[in-house]
């Protein structure tokens, strides 16, 4: 889908908004004072989609309908994925840059938003392209095709040099691979009857690695990419592979684990390609989560084993629907909104605590 055009707007104007955007005023996450981010790109699936999927009527893979946001501002479901906000949107408030992180397929989008950020991310999509084809989304490539347009449409507004640094300085977050693991390799059992795990891994990685190189050869250079969470202990695949217990799955989780330890491995190998400014970092997010699903009392929560929506044990996206009688009335209770996403006041906490670990590191 092409992006609407970019109205002509003055000198003025372009310069107020670089002064909005000049550094995070307000941000929880300290920034040596030395830097400034002026932005967030965010790129991946429906963990941190916020609505780029909103028209792909055919796609299962889309959550613009209740219950979804409905504790979002104003109870409107946009497409992002849980009863609030997701890790985009905290991203961007944690840096003090703004609320919300705009999906970059919004026909609403202004000049304001290009330049202090927005989200490439699509549910569905993975690093292997047969989990996109089977959500029946654009594939990953098509993010990097979205986001050298954007680049173009920033470059348009500010110039050459201008653009380059603040691509540069702005921060990109790339999260993705649980589509891979849990529904092409496990559940779907696509790439399980082709590939050993540790052979699959090895594949996603090394597109993983490519992706990273691709963003970098636009101008990208503070770069965080997101390892794959405990994925045997989201509901559905308690459901699917915990047994009658409803366990966490260990299959599912040491796949994880695997595949983890070689996105690591894959990330560092890339510092001797980038030049000395430029920053790839790992961000482990399994310990984080699984740490909260297991002690899931300490942290507020009263349920951690099942989802908010519906009966919490498989729906996601599509099957989790305002028809449902089950869904609970306080999602703030529960670590995951549906059966494979976490709630807002989960997102909420693993973010901040992410953020703070790894933000300094990618300056």
């Amino acid at each position: 889908m092409s992006s609407p055009s970019i109205p002509f707007f003055s000198f003025a104007v372009v310069g107020l908004i670089l002064l909005f955007a000049s550094g995070p005023a307000s941000a929880r996450i300290q920034i040596p004072a030395n830097e400034s981010v002026p932005a967030a790109l965010v790129f991946g699936d429906s963990i941190v989609d916020t609505g780029n999927n909103n028209k792909i009527l055919t796609s299962p893979a889309r959550c613009n309908f209740p219950p979804y946001g409905r504790d979002f501002y104003g109870g409107v479901p946009t497409g992002r994925f849980s009863n609030g906000k997701v890790p985009s949107d905290f991203l961007v408030e944690e840096l003090g840059i703004k609320d919300t992180l705009p999906a970059y397929k919004d026909p609403n989008l202004t000049p304001e938003d290009l330049l202090t950020g927005v989200c490439f991310a699509a549910g569905g999509v993975g690093y292997d392209d047969l989990s996109s084809k089977t959500a029946s989304v654009p594939p990953l490539s098509e993010q990097l095709r979205e986001f050298k347009e954007y680049a173009n449409r920033v470059k348009a507004m500010l110039g050459e040099e201008a653009t380059a640094k603040f691509l540069a300085d702005s921060v990109v977050l790339i999260v993705l691979s649980s589509n891979d693991i849990a529904n092409t390799y496990f559940n779907s059992r696509l790439r399980e009857l082709q590939y050993d795990f540790p052979t699959y891994a090895d594949i996603l990685v090394k597109t993983a690695t490519k992706f990273v190189m691709d963003l970098y050869a636009v101008g990208s250079k503070r770069i965080g990419v997101f390892g794959a969470p405990p994925l045997g202990c989201i509901p559905s695949s308690r459901t699917v592979a915990g047994g009658l217990e409803r366990k966490c799955s260990d299959k599912y989780n040491q796949a994880s684990q695997l595949f983890n330890s070689k996105l690591s491995a894959g990330l560092n190998s890339l510092k001797g390609n980038l030049d000395v400014s430029a920053r790839v970092v790992y961000i482990d997010v399994y310990n984080p989560l699984l740490d909260v699903i297991n002690n899931y009392q300490s942290y507020g929560f009263e349920v951690a084993n099942k989802g908010c929506c519906g009966t919490g044990t498989i729906e996601a996206s599509v099957s989790c629907n305002k028809y449902s009688p089950f869904t609970c009335p306080d999602a703030s209770k529960y670590v995951f909104w549906d059966g494979y996403h976490p709630s807002e006041k989960a997102y909420k906490l693993l973010v901040s605590r992410v953020l703070t670990k790894y933000v300094p590191e990618l300056m």
